[in-house]
């Protein structure tokens, strides 16, 4: 006769149901797909504008708040002294910048930002986390052999830079300034924030592309 190994059970249970989505995510789903199949919505345009939002219109806040930064000195002292005051001036305050610092990156170091605990995030001016962001194996090896993770994202800092990680909580996020590019003085602001990018700013991106102004 069999035998109920009730902790067996438990351990499964947590397996199985850690490789399915959140039950808000099952959801969305489930309400997306019964739109889809009664024609309201397309699903190429649920992407869209999930793409949109995450890649563009969210981090194009804080690209507006880095090349404020870049072009306004005044405004650059304020927002690495108080980024959660000085990011009143756009209008972008909320609850995921409530405790918002700013921190530069500069020719002797390299800021990148990391939550091990769990993906506390500036949402409210970056748009959407990256799933990278989220995942196990970015917060635990950012802390750990940061300059590996950050090869991997291509930025390969030379051993005389340091580099600083900083771990975010739901009391304190992160917004890391970059350096503003070579060849892009007398650019306007708007051209100035079309080049920073989301990854910059979490601090995986360093040498930004400034292409034709």
């Amino acid at each position: 006769m069999s035998t109920f190994d009730s902790k067996h059970a438990a351990h499964l249970h947590r397996h199985i149901h850690s490789h399915l989505p959140s039950d808000p995510a099952l959801r969305v789903k489930a309400l997306e797909s019964l739109a889809v199949e009664k024609g309201l919505i397309a699903s190429e345009t649920v992407d869209a504008w999930v793409e949109a939002y995450s890649e563009h219109i969210g981090p194009m806040r804080g690209a507006k708040v880095v090349a404020r930064a870049w072009v306004d000195p005044e405004f650059k002292a304020r927002l690495l002294a108080d980024a959660t005051e000085a990011i009143k001036e756009f209008g972008f305050e909320g609850n995921a910048t409530g405790h918002l610092k700013a921190v530069e990156n500069t020719d002797a170091q390299h800021n990148m930002v990391v939550c091990t605990l769990c993906s506390c995030y500036p949402f409210s001016i970056l748009g959407m986390s990256p799933a990278w962001y989220k995942s196990a194996a970015y917060r635990a090896r950012a802390v750990r052999e940061p300059r590996a993770v950050l090869a991997e994202f291509g930025v390969d800092l030379p051993e005389e830079v340091a580099v600083r990680v900083w771990d975010s909580t739901a009391e304190l996020r992160y917004l890391v300034v970059p350096q503003r590019p070579a060849g892009t003085e007398g650019w306007d602001k708007e051209s100035l924030a079309a080049i920073v990018t989301r990854n910059s700013m979490i601090g995986t991106d360093r040498i930004l592309q400034t292409g034709a102004a």
